[in-house]
């Protein structure tokens, strides 16, 4: 059975402000919720570079079709995500 890699210090520091916040307010606190999704995208994306790292080089055609596809979307969902993010901090 393949072993997980240890946490990244992202994760490993809002796993942290999670469990600060249940034993300073409680499990029924509000903000708990948003620091868990946090921590969800933050396993989400290191899981998906980790699989991404796996894949062989592409080819110079493969790279500029993925270019065209991800263009339009690319930077708006980046910028979200980091606003959103750094909003938190």
């Amino acid at each position: 059975m393949p072993v997980s890699p240890p946490p990244s210090k992202a994760i490993a520091h809002q796993r942290a402000k999670i469990a600060n916040r249940v034993r300073f307010h409680g499990p029924d606190d509000p903000e708990l919720a948003e620091l868990r999704r946090k921590l969800k995208i933050l396993e989400l994306v290191e899981h998906f570079e980790r699989t991404v790292d796996c894949w062989p080089p592409f080819t110079d055609e493969q790279s500029a079709k993925l270019d065209i596809l991800l263009e339009p979307v690319r930077e708006r969902i980046y910028q979200n995500w980091l606003a959103s993010y750094e909003a938190s901090d």
